[in-house]
């Protein structure tokens, strides 16, 4: 049963994940995005981690999208004025993108590497467990990207600012 709920959150997530890389208004490409996150945090729930899944629940699906959905519909990006862009932003996007692509394969070349991960107790998705961890091990990653998402929700509001003051 594990692996049937798996196997089609796993379809819901690569559908939803390709349905943001491909669709052509950035509204749905949000809310494809909200999708595959809601489809991310029931796979949370497969490893019985409840704590991660409500997080990944509040913080991205509940917070950071719905701001993305905000900015972009203060920003109106639906308009079709590509005539007058540069495409300095395209190439560095390509290039960007390239790079990404090569450090997943990395990844998932390492991950045939890789014994397969077996949990030594039930409690591993626990609060005190992750807090633990998180405090331990990897207090540097865990401050430099909240000050990251920090930094982008100010930007968000900064570029929707900008924007209310041209009209």
């Amino acid at each position: 049963m594990d692996q049937l709920v798996f196997l089609i959150l796993s379809i819901i997530s690569i559908g939803a994940a390709l349905a943001v890389i491909f669709s052509k208004n950035p509204v749905y490409s949000v809310l494809f995005l909200i999708l595959t996150f809601f489809s991310i945090a029931g796979h949370y729930v497969l490893l019985n981690a409840e704590f991660l899944f409500i997080v990944h629940i509040i913080v991205y699906a509940g917070a950071i999208l719905v701001l993305f959905l905000f900015v972009i519909m203060l920003l109106n990006l639906n308009k079709t004025n590509d005539t007058d862009k540069s495409m300095l932003p395209k190439i560095a996007g390509a290039i960007s993108g390239g790079l990404l692509l090569i450090v997943l394969l990395g990844a998932v070349k390492g991950l045939h590497q890789a014994e397969a991960a077996q949990v030594v107790n039930s409690d591993m998705g626990s609060v005190k467990n992750l807090g633990k961890i998180l405090f331990d091990e990897y207090l540097l990653p865990f401050e430099v990207s909240s000050t990251l998402f920090l930094s982008a929700m100010i930007g968000a509001v900064m570029l929707g600012k900008k924007n209310l003051k041209d009209h």
